[in-house]
């Protein structure tokens, strides 16, 4: 192998990553320039399918081993443990051994992760939907007849605890937040989602402070509501990796980055999915999630490829234009969305043909990874000075 050949690292398989690492697969010529993937897992993780999951449905798991097999694309399955960005290396922790990775270019990709952090007792007394593990893992507790407390009035707490009502009828399913479910839908989907938490008895209570989680109880500032089983799903937040590793973040440890999704601080480094923090119309940063992602990982792929050929990337466009949420296996809600600012618009697809609408959404996520383009005939990048 040449001494000049050009290392490229990405850190996390998820939406991002998976997608970047597949897609500059292809954009670049494999005897100049050598693509690493790192993850946790030898399998991708279809994040927003772990509801599913909890309730013991069966939810397909994509390997990645296969995914990658026609790509040049090399998986280490392990853990980054350490950036050093003065000698450019990652350290990994892999079941056998611990090795320095080395990189030119370094794709930080490891996304959010659920934030146990916000109340006492979550970790002790609660489930949170992280991975495969942790979703069989509430599964598993759920009780034969009970209470199940879903904390959090967000995308997950939502769809959790429809999911959870709609499989388990014999379950008394209970969400608590601090505010109105769904707060940030337009008033047509939350008259939806309103009658979807009624048809399915759960019980809402919101307007309320969770002070901590305890053994069989969550309790609230002036009140207490006990449980056989209880769900965290109150926000995320993301490893503290890039801020050890020196690099510039914002107060929530997400890596600032430029318009081409470059970590202010050292641009080696490009930053993508959740734990990116992009200024722009929409704020100081984007929402969590793999609707972000999905539109970061190509356009990664892309700048490298472009930087690596010694021409400048066009500045990265976000244009996010709906917001799914599941109601169960049979329902579901559909908000698009205003593209500056992820306002809420009119426009709602409701019932059957939201569900659908949400199923090719996933589906074409996954479609993704084994065709992430480019579409058109185009000729293998080669580091400018090599």
């Amino acid at each position: 192998m040449s001494n000049d050949i050009h290392r490229v690292v990405v850190l996390g398989a998820g939406y991002a990553g998976l997608t970047a690492a597949t897609r500059l697969s292809r954009e670049v010529d494999a005897s100049a320039v050598e693509i690493t993937l790192v993850n946790a897992s030898p399998d991708f993780v279809e994040r927003p399918r772990l509801h599913q999951v909890a309730t013991g449905q069966d939810v397909a798991v994509h390997p990645l081993a296969p995914i990658l097999a026609d790509r040049d694309v090399s998986l280490l399955v392990g853990y980054a443990r350490e950036i050093d960005t003065e000698a450019k290396t990652v350290t990994v922790s892999t079941d056998d051994d611990v090795t320095d990775l080395p990189y030119d270019t370094l794709v930080y990709a490891l996304g959010s992760r659920v934030d146990t952090t916000t109340v006492p007792g979550i970790r002790s007394h609660a489930h949170i939907l992280g991975d495969i593990g942790s979703s069989t893992a509430l599964h598993e507790a759920l009780p034969a007849d009970g209470t199940v407390v879903v904390c959090g009035g967000g995308l997950t707490g939502i769809e959790a605890a429809c999911e959870l009502a709609e499989s388990r009828p014999d379950l008394t399913v209970r969400l608590v937040s601090r505010g109105a479910p769904g707060a940030w839908l337009s008033p047509g989907a939350r008259k939806h989602l309103d009658a979807a938490l009624a048809r399915l008895g759960v019980q809402v209570t919101s307007g309320v402070t969770i002070t901590s989680i305890e053994a069989d109880h969550v309790a609230l500032a002036d009140d207490r509501i006990p449980f056989d089983a209880c769900l965290w799903a109150g926000g995320f937040d993301v490893p503290d990796l890039a801020a050890r590793a020196g690099l510039t973040v914002d107060a929530k440890g997400r890596a600032v980055v430029d318009d081409r999704l470059r970590s202010v601080s050292h641009p080696e480094i490009h930053v993508i999915g959740d734990a990116a923090a992009l200024a722009g119309t929409w704020g100081s940063d984007l929402s969590y999630g793999c609707r972000v992602a999905g539109f970061m990982g190509p356009y990664a792929a892309d700048a490298i490829a472009a930087e690596l050929a010694g021409r400048t990337a066009p500045a990265f466009k976000f244009r996010y234009i709906h917001q799914c949420v599941s109601l169960g296996r049979k329902d579901a809600v559909i908000q698009f969305v205003h593209a500056g600012d992820e306002s809420p618009r009119n426009a709602v697809l409701r019932g059957r043909v939201a569900v659908w609408y949400k199923d090719l959404v996933l589906g074409s996520a996954v479609w993704l990874f084994s065709k992430p383009g480019p579409y058109l005939p185009h000729r293998k990048v080669r580091p400018a000075s090599a």
